[in-house]
C-alpha cells in the first residue's frame, strides 16, 4: 500500500461553517482522499490521501467544482544562463514536475518564467532552487515568496471594499429617501409619487445585482452541492423584499416598497464581512512574526572567500560567520568563536545562552556578543524555524473535539432556519399575531416583513468562527512562549488536566551530578576537593567527574595522580604530591581500617537529604566528606508552585531510591512519589494514575520518555532545542523551563475560555434573537445589522487572548 500524503490547500470563497462541511464533503468525494479537515478562520484545508489514487489537479477541480476557490501564488523569474529554446523547454518541465506547481511558462526570448502556484504547498525560494538544479539562474522579480497566499486574501478583501464602497453610495441615499416619506418629512406629493418608486428601484438593482451578486452565486453552488449556506439565507431575505417591491412599482399591487430593506440587509451584511475578514487576519498575527523573524541573507565562507548570499543559497556544509547583533540566519554547531545568543523569540526565555564550540544556534535567534563561525547542518524547511511554522499551521488547521458537535448543528441550521421563517410566515399570515409592526400593513406584506427578519438575523458564521478563531489565536501565542501544542485535541485535553507526572531527571532536576556540599576536617574546604578531584581526573564514573568539574569551579590547580587504582563500587585511590588519598564510600573506608566515627552524623544527614555522600582520607584519617546531587533546576519549584495554583497534583517519576526521591519531592512540593520505577514501567505508572480518574499529562523527555508520554491524556515534551519535530508528544516545549508546562496548561485553560464564550454567544445569539425576529420585534435592516456584527464579536473576543498574561 502506498504511503499517504498530506497537502494544505488556501481555499477562498468560504463565509460560514456550512461552506466548511461542503468544501470537506466535496473533498471526501474524490478518489483516494482519507481525510480532509477545512478550518473557517484560516481558510485552509488539509487534505491526505493515496498519490496513486489522486493528485493535486483533481482535488482542485473539486474545490472549484464545489463553487469555492484554491488561492494561487504568481513567480515572475529572470533567468540566466538559457542557450536555446530547448533550454526553455526543459526548465519548464522541471518546473511544472514540482509538486504545487499549477502552470509554468518559460520564454527563451525574454529569460523570463511565468509560474502559477500553490504557496502553502511549494515556496518561491523552491523554485528558484529547481531552477538552479536545472543548471540555470534565478532572479525573483515579482514580490516575496510569502506573500503570495497574503495577495489572494488581500485581493479578497479589496473586492470586499469595492462592493462595500458601491452598497454605500447606492443605499445610503435610498435609505434617507424612504425614511423621509415614512416619517412624514417629504410631501406626500413627492413620497407618494409613482416616480419615486421608480427611482428607489434605480438605487436598489446595483446594490442587489452588483454587491449582492456573489451570495446569489454561492447560494447557487451550495444548493447544488446539496446543502444550504448562510448565503442561501441572505439571499432569499433580500430577494423577498426586493422581488415584492417590483410589482408594487409598476402599478399592479398598491401598497409600501422595501428596496431599502433588500439594500440595507445586503450592505450592513457586507460590512460585517469586511469587519471580519480583517479581525480574521489578525487571528494568524503570530504565523507572520514567526515568518518575520528568519533571516533575508547570510555571511558565509566559500572556497576560502567571505561572501554574502541570500539565506536560501545556504548549503548544508557551509561555514557561516555570524557577527554581534546579526541574526543567525540557518541551525548549526559552533566550530570557532564564544557568545552569548537571545533565544528567547524561540524559546520565551529571557536570559541569553552561552555559546561555544560545538554548541548548537538556531536560526532566526540573535547573537548578541562575540563574532561565531558555524557549519550549516539545516537549511530551508528543515529548520527548527520552519519546523515550528509548519506545526503551529497544522494546529491551526486541525478540529478540536468542541467542533464536531458544533459542525454537527450547522449541518442543519440553515434548513431548520427555511423552516422556522416559513411557518413564521405562515403564522402571520393566517393567524396575525397580536404584536404588529404596522396596522395598515397587508397580513401578506406584514408577514413577508417578517420572515425576512427571521432569515436575515440567523447567523452560522458566529458558530463557525467560534473554534477555529480561538484556536488560531491560543496555538499562536503559545508558539510565541516557546510552547508548541501541535494539535486542537491537545490544546482543549491540557485544559482539564488534574495531575502532572514529572519525570526526574532532566525534568526536575538537571540530570548532572554536581556537588552541593563539603565537610572537611583539619583541612581547608579547597584544599581537600583538590585534593579528592586530582584522584578522581583519572576516574570515568559520574561522581568523580562532579568532584572535577567543581574543582573546575573554584579554577583549583589539580596535580597528576600517581599509582591510581578503583574499586568497583566502593571508589578509588591514588598518590598526590606524595600524600595517599582515598576517595570513596563510608564501606571503602570502614574496609582500609579507617575510622568515620567523626563524620557518620553529617554522612546520615546527607544521605537524608537525598545526597551520594563519599569520604575522603588523606594519609590513613579521615579528612572530610563530599556530597554530591543532581540538583534541581532554576524554575522547577515555582513551576509546580504554579500548578498547585491551578489546583493541579503533580507526581515525580523516577527510578531512584525512595530515600532519595522523597528528599526530592520534599525540595520542590511533590504530592505523589512513584520511585524505582524502571524505565520500561513508566506506562504501568501512568495508567495507574488514569485508573484513579485523573485526566493526567507526562512531562518529560520528548524521545526516551515517548511511551509513557503517548499513554498519557496530554504528552508534554519538554527542552527539545532545535528538533521539535523528533518529539512524539502533542505538546512540546522548546526550552528546558519546567514552567513552560504549567504556561500551556494555563493557555488551553484561558482558550478553552474563549472558545466557552463564543459558543455561548452564537448560540445564545441565535436562541434569542430568532424568535424575537419570528415575534415581529426586529425589522429586517435591524436583523441584518445584528448578524453582521456577530461574527465580527466572536473573532474580535477570540483576538483578546493575545493581550491576555499567560506567563
Amino acid at each position: 500500500m502506498a504511503e499517504s500524503k498530506q497537502l494544505t490547500l488556501p481555499i477562498t470563497g468560504m463565509t460560514c461553517a456550512n461552506c466548511v462541511a461542503t468544501v470537506e464533503r466535496n473533498l471526501k468525494k474524490v478518489d483516494g482522499v482519507q481525510t480532509a479537515a477545512v478550518n473557517l478562520s484560516s481558510e485552509r484545508a488539509t487534505v491526505e490521501f493515496d498519490p496513486a489514487l489522486t493528485a493535486l489537479p483533481a482535488l482542485i477541480a473539486r474545490v472549484e467544482r464545489a463553487g469555492y476557490g484554491v488561492a494561487a501564488g504568481e513567480a515572475n523569474l529572470s533567468i540566466r544562463r538559457m542557450s536555446d529554446d530547448n533550454d526553455a523547454r526543459r526548465l519548464e518541465k522541471a518546473l511544472s514536475s514540482l509538486e504545487g506547481v499549477l502552470s509554468a511558462q518559460v520564454s527563451f526570448a525574454g529569460e523570463r518564467a511565468r509560474v502559477n502556484y500553490v504557496p502553502t504547498i511549494v515556496s518561491q525560494a523552491e523554485l528558484r532552487r529547481a531552477v538552479a538544479s536545472a543548471g540555470f539562474e534565478a532572479i525573483e522579480t515579482g514580490g516575496d515568496a510569502e506573500d503570495a497566499e497574503a495577495l489572494a486574501r488581500q485581493k479578497e478583501i479589496d473586492t470586499q471594499k469595492r462592493h462595500l464602497l458601491v452598497g454605500l453610495i447606492f443605499t445610503v441615499p435610498l435609505f434617507i429617501l424612504a425614511m423621509s416619506g415614512d416619517l412624514g418629512l417629504l410631501p406626500m406629493s413627492i413620497s407618494h409619487a409613482p416616480w419615486m418608486k421608480w427611482l428607489m428601484l434605480a438605487l436598489a438593482t446595483p446594490v442587489q445585482f452588483y454587491v449582492g451578486w456573489q451570495y446569489y452565486v454561492g447560494a447557487y453552488k451550495s444548493l447544488r452541492n446539496g446543502s444550504a449556506n448562510m448565503d442561501v439565507l441572505v439571499a432569499l431575505g433580500s430577494s423577498a423584499a426586493f422581488l415584492y417591491s417590483l410589482p408594487v412599482t409598476f402599478g399592479w399591487l398598491s401598497g409600501h416598497v422595501y428596496f431599502e430593506t433588500a439594500a440595507v440587509i445586503l450592505t450592513l451584511i457586507k460590512l460585517g464581512k469586511l469587519l471580519e475578514a480583517r479581525a480574521k487576519g489578525q487571528t494568524s498575527e503570530a504565523i507572520k512574526k514567526l515568518m518575520g523573524l528568519r533571516a533575508k541573507t547570510a555571511r558565509i565562507i566559500r572556497d576560502g572567500a567571505e561572501m554574502e548570499v541570500s539565506v536560501d543559497e545556504v548549503k548544508v556544509g557551509d561555514v557561516v560567520l555570524v557577527r554581534p547583533g546579526e541574526k543567525i540566519p540557518v541551525d548549526g554547531v559552533v566550530v570557532e568563536g564564544r557568545s552569548a545568543v537571545d533565544e528567547s523569540m524561540l524559546t520565551g526565555e529571557s536570559m541569553p545562552v552561552e555559546k561555544s564550540p560545538g554548541a548548537t544556534v538556531i536560526g532566526a535567534t540573535l547573537n548578541k556578543l562575540g563574532l561565531i563561525k558555524f557549519e550549516a547542518t539545516r537549511i530551508g524547511k528543515e529548520t527548527a524555524l520552519a519546523q515550528i511554522i509548519r506545526l503551529v499551521e497544522e494546529a491551526q488547521g486541525s478540529k478540536a473535539p468542541i467542533q464536531k458537535l458544533v459542525d454537527r448543528i450547522s449541518n442543519v441550521f440553515v434548513p431548520t432556519v427555511i423552516a422556522i421563517a416559513l411557518l413564521t410566515f405562515l403564522g402571520w399570515f393566517f393567524f396575525g399575531p397580536p404584536l404588529a409592526i404596522n396596522a395598515d400593513m397587508s397580513n401578506f406584506t406584514r408577514a413577508l416583513i417578517v420572515m425576512v427578519a427571521v432569515l436575515v438575523i440567523a447567523c452560522p458564521c458566529a458558530m463557525g468562527l467560534a473554534t477555529p478563531t480561538a484556536v488560531m489565536v491560543g496555538t499562536g501565542k503559545g508558539a510565541e512562549m516557546g510552547v508548541l501544542i501541535k494539535s486542537s485535541e491537545a490544546l482543549e485535553r491540557a485544559g482539564h488536566v488534574q495531575m502532572v507526572v514529572l519525570d526526574k531527571t532532566g525534568t526536575i532536576t538537571r540530570g548532572q551530578p554536581a556537588v552541593t556540599d563539603i565537610v572537611a576536617l583539619g583541612l581547608a574546604e579547597d584544599e581537600l576537593l583538590r585534593l579528592a578531584a586530582a584522584v578522581e581526573k583519572g576516574s570515568e564514573h559520574p561522581l568523580g567527574e562532579a568532584i572535577v568539574a567543581e574543582a573546575g569551579n573554584r579554577e583549583l590547580v589539580l596535580a597528576d595522580p600517581q599509582g591510581f587504582s578503583a574499586t568497583a563500587g566502593h571508589g578509588v585511590e591514588a598518590q598526590v604530591e606524595e600524600r595517599r588519598v582515598w576517595v570513596g564510600s563510608p564501606r571503602m573506608m570502614a574496609e582500609r581500617g579507617l575510622d568515620t566515627a567523626a563524620l557518620d552524623a553529617e554522612v546520615q544527614r546527607l544521605q537524608g537529604e537525598g545526597k551520594t555522600t563519599v569520604l575522603v582520607a588523606v594519609d590513613g584519617r579521615v579528612a572530610g566528606a563530599i556530597a554530591i546531587a543532581d540538583t534541581v533546576k532554576d524554575g522547577s519549584v515555582e513551576a509546580i508552585q504554579q500548578l498547585h495554583k491551578m489546583g493541579i497534583r503533580v507526581a515525580m517519576l523516577t527510578g531512584d531510591n525512595r530515600q532519595t526521591a522523597e528528599a526530592i519531592a520534599r525540595q520542590v512540593g511533590i504530592d505523589e512519589v512513584l520511585a524505582e520505577v524502571l524505565p520500561g514501567d513508566k506506562v504501568a505508572a501512568v495508567k495507574k494514575l488514569q485508573a484513579q480518574g485523573f485526566v493526567t499529562a507526562m512531562v518529560g523527555d520528548g524521545i526516551n520518555d515517548a511511551p509513557a508520554l503517548a499513554q498519557a491524556d496530554v504528552g508534554i515534551a519538554i527542552g527539545t532545542g532545535a528538533d521539535v519535530a523528533l518529539a512524539s508528544a502533542p505538546v512540546v516545549l522548546i526550552s528546558g523551563d519546567l514552567r513552560g508546562a504549567a504556561r500551556a496548561i494555563r493557555l488551553s485553560r484561558a482558550t478553552l475560555r474563549t472558545i466557552r464564550q463564543n459558543l455561548f454567544w452564537a448560540f445564545f445569539y441565535n436562541i434569542i434573537l430568532i424568535p424575537a425576529a419570528a415575534l415581529g420585534y426586529l425589522v429586517p435592516a435591524l436583523a441584518a445589522g445584528a448578524m453582521a456584527f456577530s461574527s465580527v464579536f466572536v473573532v474580535t473576543n477570540s483576538l483578546r487572548l493575545r493581550r491576555k498574561n499567560i506567563q
